[in-house]
């Protein structure tokens, strides 16, 4: 790299990487082409732009790019710009921080030469909230401002939950806050119930914080060690430490593979003629497997297990007698 900006730009790149370890000046003139001295001038010229640089001595030094206590200038090249643009508009759709990321964005926008302004100019995305989500209101900003704090300072938290979304129905709440999370446009507290003994998750949506925090604690194991396969598999009606449903069956469905599969959600379809293909299907339950299934309007032939068998039958035994009930006039 030829240009001072150009090769400023990377250097940053660079100490990014490794907020937490250091920069030798050798691998950094090795990996910009430029010599140890370069190295040390293009050091002084981020220092006077603000950036926090830090030279370690010893075996292991070099150097180190701190945290400051103001924002220096920021510089982004094209990839790092569209990305930029992408995250804004789209990680705060569903959350009071959405009009926040349009106002970075609008920001940003403005200091950005006109190629990086272009470039920003033609992504035009809209964040569609994923159905199921309903009418549920965004995650308040100081809701989540407060729970990722007691998630980084290990404080126990106590809260008021709404389990149905109204206030009135308000529970008392006392967790060991572990992590956030965003699962299908909502955000999530992971945290031990300490009351319950368990884990447990909490629409933040719901959650109302009390003040002040309780103790510190130290960090427990989550089951399996994978935060999302632990939330997914929480979901899906399982203990936490598989992501398989706890019911899974198989059936033959009189309709084309390509009409089943847009419906199958994770289910596996295989078509076995041009009218015929096999469903493998899982719920938490096996009626609701049973139900599901059964929306699709065609014949059914249960391959298995004995369990899918079973909820049909009580399925259909339900159905017929809500057939024979007279409606009232």
């Amino acid at each position: 790299m030829h240009k001072t900006s150009s090769r400023l730009l990377a250097l940053l790149s660079l100490l990014q990487t490794r907020p937490a370890a250091a920069w030798s000046g050798e691998d950094l003139a090795g990996r910009l082409g430029i010599t140890p001295r370069t190295v040390r001038r293009d050091m002084d010229r981020l220092r006077e732009l603000g950036y926090p640089i830090t030279a370690v001595k010893g075996p292991s030094g070099g150097y180190r790019l701190d945290a400051g206590a103001h924002l220096p200038p920021l510089l982004f090249d094209d990839d790092q710009a569209v990305a930029l643009t992408i995250a804004l508009q789209t990680a705060a759709a569903g959350t009071t921080l959405a009009e926040d990321a349009a106002r970075a964005l609008a920001t940003i926008r403005q200091v950005m030469p006109p190629r990086l302004r272009h470039r920003m100019d033609t992504l035009r995305i809209t964040a569609v909230r994923p159905p199921g989500s309903g009418d549920a209101p965004p995650a308040d900003a100081h809701v989540l401002r407060d729970l990722s704090t007691a998630v980084h300072t290990r404080a126990e938290l106590r809260f008021d939950y709404a389990t149905d979304g109204t206030a009135a129905a308000g529970q008392r709440r006392r967790v060991q806050p572990h992590h956030l999370v965003t699962r299908r446009g909502r955000w999530y507290l992971l945290a031990w119930d300490l009351d319950r003994a368990d884990w447990r998750t909490f629409r933040v949506d719901r959650v109302q914080p009390r003040t002040p925090t309780g103790p510190r604690f130290t960090p427990r194991e989550l089951p399996g060690g994978d935060v999302a396969a632990f939330v997914t598999s929480r979901f899906r009606g399982s203990d936490g430490t598989t992501t398989d449903w706890p019911c899974r069956g198989e059936v033959v469905l009189g309709l084309p593979a390509t009409a089943v599969a847009p419906f199958a959600r994770d289910g596996i379809v295989e078509e076995l003629g041009p009218d015929r293909c096999r469903l493998t299907l899982g719920s938490w339950s096996w009626t609701a497997l049973a139900a599901t299934i059964g929306s699709f309007d065609t014949d059914i032939e249960v391959i298995g297990p004995p369990g899918l068998n079973d909820a049909f039958a009580r399925l259909a035994s339900r159905c017929a007698h809500a057939a024979r009930k007279p409606i009232p006039s």
